[in-house]
Parts: structure tokens; C-alpha cells; sequence
């Protein structure tokens, strides 16, 4: 298992993706653990991946993964707001930022309020989701989303946790599709995403 500033994060299968991240940041990314499964291994992953560090709302830690690129979004089921089924390619022909989270994870929570303000400012041009990975569902996450004052971001729920199934990752993580449901990247540990760095990435799909 790979620990992350402390704090161990999820990947089911032993990969050479683990060395990478060790060599890279030095055991310094801040991720999470998958609720009640301490156990899980470190999963598939490869190469392609640069390291990064976003400042604001104290220091957020991360790595850029492009190695999925060109991948096609899962066709895994979760919910939305309304507890209507929901699916990724529901969100198609706009370019699409899914974040994983949950609300036991602190660099989640950390990050929530950056991804709130660029949810607000995204328009017609981009969608953005937070899909929390919480097992509880609605039943904690809608509470959570009552107190926390977010103004653009809604509560989606995958208590399966097959988003997460799919990404095979830590959390947070958040993955970039274009219009047409292809991952361009993903950041797995939190970013500042009013940050220049989040900026420049997110450019990427603009063009």
C-alpha cells in the first residue's frame, strides 16, 4: 500500500505505477483511503505522469496522470440530485470534469470550494460533477452538501463506488473528458482549481 502524506490511498492491483509516484513526490500526495476497504492494493496505472503542487487554500498536492488519455468514459450508473440514474455519456458534447470524492476524505472537503467557484464560472463551455464515492449515499452526502454552501456544484452519488471501480485510483481524483466522452487527463490529490495551473490544464480541452 502507498502512503500519501500519511494517509494511505486505494489501487487494487501491484503495479510499476506505485514506483513512479514513490520516485516522483516521495510519498508527498495527500489522498484517501476507500471507505471500509483498508485492505486495497495499489491498481493499474502507467507512465506519462508529471508531478504538481497547487498553492491556495493552504497546499494542495497532486500528480497529473495522462496515461489514460484517448480512453472512453465508463458506462458505470450512479445517481443524481433528483436520484434519477445517471450516466457520464448523459453529460456528452460538452467537454467534462468528474470529480470523485467523498466527504470523509479531508482533501476532498480542501478542495471542494475551488471546484464550487469554477462550477459557477463554467457556463455553456464545460460541465463540472462532484460524484461522491461515500458508501452512505444521499443519506450523508445531501447533508453534507446543506452545510457546506456550495452554490454551483450539486450532490451526484455512486455508493457502489463503480466511478471509482472504473478510474481505479485514490481519492480525490478528477478526469478530464472532451465533448465526445474521451479522458484527456486526470489529477488524482487535490488541485486549487482557481489556480494557474488547474487554468492551463483545463485550456487544453478548450481548443
Amino acid at each position: 500500500m502507498l502512503l500519501l502524506s500519511g494517509v494511505s490511498a486505494i489501487r487494487r492491483v501491484p503495479n510499476p505505477y506505485l514506483a513512479i509516484l514513490a520516485v516522483l513526490l516521495a510519498g508527498s500526495i495527500a489522498g484517501c483511503d476507500r471507505e471500509k476497504q483498508p485492505d486495497g492494493q495499489a491498481g493499474q496505472g502507467q507512465a506519462n505522469i508529471s508531478a504538481g503542487q497547487a498553492k491556495g487554500l493552504g497546499q494542495f498536492e497532486h500528480i497529473v496522470d495522462r496515461s489514460h488519455k484517448s480512453e472512453a468514459a465508463p458506462t458505470v450508473t450512479f445517481r443524481g440530485p433528483d436520484d434519477a440514474p445517471a450516466t457520464l455519456a448523459s453529460f456528452r458534447g460538452r467537454p467534462l470534469l468528474v470529480n470523485l470524492w467523498a466527504t470523509w476524505c479531508a482533501p476532498c472537503v480542501a478542495e471542494m470550494p475551488t471546484l464550487d467557484a469554477l462550477a459557477a464560472k463554467s457556463g455553456e463551455r464545460m460541465t463540472v460533477i462532484a460524484v461522491a464515492q461515500d458508501v452512505q449515499g444521499a443519506e450523508i452526502v445531501d447533508p453534507w452538501f446543506q452545510k457546506a454552501g456550495l452554490k454551483a456544484l450539486q450532490p451526484y452519488i455512486d455508493p457502489e463506488n463503480g466511478l471509482l471501480d472504473a478510474a481505479n485510483s485514490a481519492l480525490p481524483t478528477s478526469i478530464y473528458y472532451d465533448a465526445a466522452g474521451r479522458e484527456l487527463w486526470r489529477v488524482v490529490g487535490a488541485i486549487d482549481w482557481q489556480g494557474a495551473e488547474a487554468k492551463a490544464l483545463l485550456a487544453e480541452g478548450a481548443s
